[in-house]
């Protein structure tokens, strides 16, 4: 009890602050505390965030982040006197249920997308890997893509947006952390981050409409990111598609990612608006 009121008392003057500091605070506490582990894995990899790495080397740097964001997010609670049910996180039935129509709705938007691709002759089913690559990797990107978005949905739409909106208009909050969200994607490789710029700020802001659509619940917010993950990450892992250059790669994306294409764009402008539509019938 004592060191809990000595360092609510230190860190007074930060509750008088806008909520855009407290945010930044949030998060330098959450780089600090990660730090160590930070240097040690990046080191080993010899990774500079100017350096693109595969996925499987870029792993061990955001799972080591990530473990520790629920350690900051609970800290961050006890200073705001708010819980992780404010925050949208409450595990039972319906946030389940909604986590599951969500990575439905994630994987067929993006089945969608790329059969649109495949009967345009855009880009090209590779049958073999799907045969012999594919099975060995569906359940272990599964549970990654549900950790990487749990994550992400708890800091980004729900601590970060939940903070915001004390101070800013939902609609604004939306903005100001889909903004945070797509420009924090860099601190991991600029180069092919760059053009998903105004697709992650677009991402974000359905993901924060998902939650609203669920009644200020992350469980659709979460299933769908993670749909949207598992589906991209296995595409890419068991190199499930090639493109033949038929078109530009503003259609298809940049660099072989959807979120910096147009068709990409497409997809998630699509999935706002089946969120609009059946807003509050999740």
């Amino acid at each position: 009890m004592q060191f809990n009121s000595a360092a609510n008392s230190s860190l007074s003057w930060l509750a008088d602050t806008p909520q855009l500091i407290q945010i930044m605070f949030f998060f330098i506490i959450w780089i600090l505390c990660w730090l160590p582990v930070g240097v040690v894995c990046a080191t080993a990899l010899s990774w500079r965030p100017t350096k693109s790495l595969p996925p499987e080397q870029k792993l061990p740097l955001v799972v080591s982040l990530y473990l520790l964001a629920p350690l900051v997010i609970w800290g961050a609670s006890r200073f705001t006197n708010k819980s992780f049910s404010d925050y949208g996180l409450v595990i039972n039935f319906s946030t389940l249920t909604s986590m599951a129509l969500g990575l439905g709705l994630g994987v067929v938007s993006l089945a969608v997308v790329f059969t649109g691709q495949l009967s345009c002759g855009w880009c090209v089913w590779c049958a073999d890997n799907a045969k012999t690559r594919l099975p060995g990797v569906i359940l272990p990107i599964l549970l990654v893509a549900l950790f990487i978005a749990g994550i992400e949905e708890l800091v980004f739409r729900g601590l970060v947006v939940t903070q915001l909106a004390t101070n800013y208009s939902y609609e604004a909050a939306a903005v100001i952390s889909s903004l945070i969200f797509a420009l924090l994607h860099l601190v991991w490789e600029q180069p092919e981050t760059i053009p998903q710029l105004p697709g992650l700020w677009l991402m974000g802001m359905v993901l924060v409409l998902a939650r609203f659509a669920d009644g200020g619940s992350l469980g659709l917010a979460w299933g769908l990111h993670a749909g949207w993950v598992w589906a991209i990450a296995m595409i890419d892992t068991a190199q499930l598609i090639t493109y033949p250059g038929k078109v530009s790669d503003l259609v298809t994306g940049k660099n072989q990612k959807p979120l910096a294409g147009a068709t990409g764009i497409i997809c998630v402008v699509g999935t706002a608006g089946i969120l609009w539509l059946f807003s509050g019938s999740f």
